[in-house]
């Protein structure tokens, strides 16, 4: 039996499962585990709000919580909610979009991996910006899709362009094209005619274009445009993670094409059931509490202020344009070659967390790093001044 043993095969991970690490989420637990250990850590590393979700929010979660049985939804998601979200369009955009067409989804995460699977086999070529979000990257590469990096810089104001799309769909055929505006990681926003260029090409050369919308309602000069304004083939992600402050609930929604409704459909039933139900009820509610949501937004404002006056004299004063989101993205060049060793030195030694930017560009991220400033107002405060007095001790 001993002998026998000895030749048990080992349970060995799939190729797919190789994706590369989300490092704001390494970077927050290497954060939490120095907070175990007695450290005061500001956190600068995740995209979350430090708000707690809205009262009206919670308040129609305990109401359902208490009313009893707390069951599955339709796999689209509840009707009430739907019709809710079709209505935000019509009030926040004067665009008319039809409930049949939404569906929910646990957060803009399962968004994306719906509408890939509904739209592209296994081999298909997505373009993405650089930077941008590490999770569309790594969920394509688990679908065996290939994504296809298109560099910004400062000579389109850090956004993709028509232009862009179409030299690389020459070069060789794109399948889809995926954008966030505002980005992540730097809160750049297209402006309206960029978007409308976008769509009207992607719809030109028959790509598939996925608009990420999950910043939308965090702008701070302008109001940020839907790309279904532009095109009805758009497919659009959002969430109640960012404005809406629900990043825990897990909740978002997809805008759909027709003919995209029913697989996606289908996919929902087999891989989720439905969205949690408790945090439906909550996200209908979510839609009455722009007053709460605006005064939250203020904070950010005033936390992106305290960031954009203050960066520059901390050799910091290069990065993209903050138009909305809460995030900073900086050239740290002026400092380091590396930025992972010096967001690892800077929690360390400074007690502040941030991300480094390979997270989100794998040939230009050694030389940047992302700051979020959705906290309090006194944690970025805290964070300037920790950084100031690392720095004047010599890195």
């Amino acid at each position: 039996m001993a002998n026998e043993s000895n030749h048990v095969r080992e349970v060995t991970p799939s190729r797919r499962s190789q994706v590369a690490p989300f490092l704001a989420l390494d970077v927050m637990g290497a954060a939490q585990r120095m907070e175990r250990e007695g450290a005061r850590i500001v956190h600068m590393e995740v995209g979350e709000p430090g708000a707690a979700a809205p009262r009206a929010v919670r308040e129609a979660a305990m109401r359902a919580l208490e009313d009893g049985r707390i069951g599955y939804t339709a796999a689209l998601g509840r009707d009430s909610l739907r019709a809710r979200i079709a209505r935000h369009y019509a009030d926040c955009y004067g665009v008319s979009v039809d409930a049949s067409r939404i569906v929910v989804t646990t957060g803009s995460s399962a968004g994306f991996i719906l509408s890939f699977l509904a739209l592209f086999d296994a081999g298909a070529r997505l373009a993405i910006a650089a930077p941008g979000y590490p999770a569309y990257r790594n969920i394509a590469d688990a679908l065996g899709i290939e994504t296809v990096p298109l560099a910004v810089d400062a000579s389109a104001r850090y956004v993709v362009t028509a232009a862009m799309i179409e030299a690389a769909h020459r070069e060789a055929p794109l399948d889809g094209v995926l954008l966030m505006s505002p980005a992540n990681p730097s809160g750049t926003m297209m402006t309206e005619q960029a978007l409308r260029e976008v769509c009207e090409t992607c719809d030109r050369l028959g790509v598939a274009f996925i608009a990420d919308e999950i910043y939308h309602g965090l702008t701070y000069d302008a109001p940020a445009q839907t790309a279904l304004a532009f095109s009805d083939k758009a497919v659009v992600v959002n969430s109640f993670s960012k404005y809406y402050c629900m990043t825990g609930w897990r909740i978002g929604w997809l805008v759909l094409p027709d003919s995209l409704v029913r697989p996606v459909e289908r996919l929902q039933q087999s891989l989720s059931i439905s969205v949690p139900f408790l945090s439906q009820v909550g996200a209908e509610a979510a839609f009455d509490a722009v007053e709460e949501l605006e005064a939250i937004k203020a904070g950010y404002a005033r936390n992106r202020s305290i960031l954009l006056n203050e960066l520059p004299s901390l050799g910091l004063g290069d990065f993209h344009p903050v138009d909305g989101a809460f995030y900073v993205y900086a050239d740290v060049g002026r400092l380091t070659n590396d930025s992972g060793v010096f967001c690892k030195r800077m929690l360390e030694e400074a007690g502040v967390a941030a991300t480094p930017g390979l997270d989100f560009d794998r040939e230009r991220g050694a030389r940047t790093m992302r700051i979020s400033f959705a906290g309090a107002e006194s944690e970025v405060a805290e964070a300037v001044s920790r950084m100031r007095n690392w720095m004047k001790r010599g890195l």
